[in-house]
């Protein structure tokens, strides 16, 4: 899953571990997620978006979105 939590974390200058402490997490969770190796769950991510003031979907993207948008858009699958 894309995120834009690095991103995110820069505009506050926050490290990994200053927004950790912020969630709960360890330092490494908050890595993993900005990596794409651990998506996190559904409660985190919502606490995350409340972090940053943001929507989910303005933080988290899945990675066949735009596959999956294409479909859409041509009426495929429906």
């Amino acid at each position: 899953m894309k995120n834009r939590l690095r991103v995110l974390r820069a505009e506050l200058d926050w490290s990994q571990a200053d927004l950790a402490e912020h969630l709960g997490v360890s330092r490494q969770t908050v890595n993993a997620i900005e990596t794409g190796k651990y998506d996190p769950s559904l409660p985190l991510a919502f606490s995350i978006a409340r972090t940053f003031n943001r929507h989910i979907e303005e933080i988290f993207e899945s990675e066949g979105k735009a596959a999956a948008g294409g479909l859409a858009a041509s009426g495929a699958g429906l």
